[in-house]
């Protein structure tokens, strides 16, 4: 197994995730802040915060793991309940996924 790597914005060709990137990602998905926050497990207000970039006049960077339920959600993921057991194929979605119709 390889070793897991360190996922930072300080690795070469990485960057923080600005909150217009974070809104263009919303936008792109058709997504209201209320189902953004919903599809994240936040409050709407959070998702205020990382469009805006701050909460009470202080900066608010969002999080590794916010960013990469971003990408997940891009990349089609619904649910995940871990790898695929051996042996057994995944009906639908990207692996390891639980693809759904609703969006």
């Amino acid at each position: 197994m390889a070793p897991m790597r360190r996922l930072d914005a300080t690795n070469k060709g990485m960057r923080p995730v600005t909150p217009e990137d974070f809104k263009r990602w919303r936008k792109s998905l058709g997504l209201s802040q209320k189902e953004a926050a919903h599809a994240l497990g936040l409050k709407r207000r959070v998702v205020q915060y990382y469009e805006k970039g701050q909460r009470d006049g202080k900066a608010v960077e969002i999080p590794l793991y916010i960013r990469l339920a971003c990408a997940a959600l891009t990349a089609g993921f619904k649910d995940f309940h871990g790898p695929p057991k051996p042996g057994r194929d995944r009906e639908s979605g990207p692996a390891g996924s639980v693809a759904s119709d609703a969006a």
